[in-house]
């Protein structure tokens, strides 16, 4: 099974400050939707794995969460996307939790759902909390510098990062990176 592990806000959405309360509030960045649909259509399976503190914090509720993703799984099928699963931690950062990124709790989860190992699978996300997350459940870390490493763009990444970390602008350049010289190589094999 061809698996990748996204991040949400920052990743695929508009991140905040004051936190993504309601589907009016959840907007798109340029391309990632368009990137999810490109992965899709090159076999792979798509699940989200993000921190919504802001149920703990009690700034918006379960059916507020569940109205951004219906929100985002309408808007992927209009442009052929699809993610098969959210998982999420709801927990504030003070609650010790073992699901709350830069832990690995909600990686090890998608891994018992899928029953899969995930040594090497492509994890995607905007903080070092993602990627330590991702590492700490043997995937591969992706940096997008969008949401919060849109500030990284004109320097080299900081020291705290993991080393084998593979950096790239956005979403619809990791789905390139991923899944175009998958599309070349099935190109060349029909030629």
């Amino acid at each position: 099974m061809k698996l990748v592990i996204l991040d949400r806000d920052g990743t695929i959405n508009e991140d905040s400050a004051e936190y993504v309360k309601s589907p009016s509030e959840w907007q798109p960045l340029p391309g990632a939707l368009d990137a999810i649909a490109r992965l899709n259509h090159a076999g792979w399976h798509v699940v989200v794995a993000t921190n919504q503190s802001g149920l703990g914090r009690g700034l918006f509720d379960v059916a507020s969460l569940n109205a951004m993703h219906s929100k985002m799984h309408t808007m992927l099928a209009a442009v052929g996307g699809r993610i098969d699963a959210v998982f999420y931690c709801p927990h504030a950062p003070d609650e010790g939790c073992h699901c709350r990124k830069p832990k690995a709790g909600l990686f090890e989860q998608i891994g018992e759902r899928y029953g899969l190992d995930l040594q090497g699978v492509p994890a995607v996300g905007d903080s070092l909390r993602d990627l330590d997350a991702a590492l700490a459940a043997g995937c591969l870390p992706h940096l997008v510098l969008t949401g919060k490493a849109a500030h990284l763009r004109e320097m080299a990444l900081p020291e705290g990062y993991p080393a084998n970390t593979i950096v790239h602008s956005d979403l619809a350049a990791f789905a390139e990176f991923l899944v175009g010289p998958e599309a070349r190589a099935s190109q060349a094999a029909d030629l």
